[in-house]
């Protein structure tokens, strides 16, 4: 079965995710865990809780728990995806499933000493027509998530982003002083490269890191630049330019 969507918007849609979920049987977005396990290893200890945003039905979270992580909260905003991958690790006593909306995310504050996402803000970000600049909406969408994500890490906690979007691009969104974090990058892949992004609570922006929203900050409040434009009656513009 094809599971292409005609358009990438499906891909926020959750029916079309009900229905993938019904007959797909598992798929991993940005490669398997084995693939940049050697860097979950340095950030996420074994007795660790752990929370998997958009959980899907990736073999993630079973491969994590192969590997001794025991205390796997998973959660999808497809009650297919989650009814089916409760029944597919039933036998796995640690982990839970639920169906949530990662905006609003029903647990207490600083319950988690990791919350792990892998791809789940790229497919929000599926439509966007620029990496320099999300539209409002969608900024609205992943600063909800983010302010939702921090407030549920414990002091230290780590929010650890699997993505494929390069620093230049996402740590736009990530360097926020608000969020009370620190942000460090690593990258796996062969061929296609990847990025891991660790977001530790309590600590602060690195210099750079806090230039970096300051400049965007300043950009947001200054005055769109002015564009001259020329009248079709006035000369060609290529006519003006002294040649000699």
């Amino acid at each position: 079965m094809d599971y292409l969507p005609d358009d990438n918007s499906r891909y926020n849609d959750v029916d079309y995710w009900d229905e993938r979920y019904k007959t797909e049987q598992s798929f991993d977005w940005l490669g398997c865990f084995s693939k940049f396990k050697h860097l979950l290893e340095k950030h996420v200890k074994q007795e660790d809780s752990i929370l998997i945003l958009g959980c899907g039905n990736s073999s993630m979270s079973g491969d994590m728990y192969s590997a001794g992580y025991r205390s796997i909260t998973n959660i999808d905003y497809s009650s297919v995806c989650i009814s089916t991958m409760g029944a597919r690790y039933s036998h796995c006593p640690g982990m839970t499933w639920q169906q949530m909306d990662v905006r609003q995310l029903s647990f207490p504050e600083a319950s988690f000493d990791v919350i792990l996402e892998k791809a789940t803000l790229d497919a929000i970000m599926v439509e966007e027509k620029s990496p320099w600049e999300v539209s409002p909406d969608t900024a609205c969408f992943i600063h909800q998530a983010l302010t939702e994500i921090s407030r549920c890490l414990k002091p230290g906690g780590r929010f650890v982003s699997v993505t494929f979007a390069n620093p230049l691009f996402r740590k736009r969104l990530y360097a926020r002083t608000e969020y009370n974090w620190s942000i460090n990058e690593y990258s796996y892949g062969e061929g296609f490269e990847y990025f891991v992004y660790v977001m530790t609570k309590g600590e602060g922006l690195s210099p750079e890191d806090a230039a970096l929203e300051k400049k965007i900050l300043e950009d947001r409040k200054a005055p769109p630049p002015m564009i001259a434009t020329q009248s079709e009656d006035e000369e060609d513009f290529l006519s003006n330019i002294d040649l000699t």
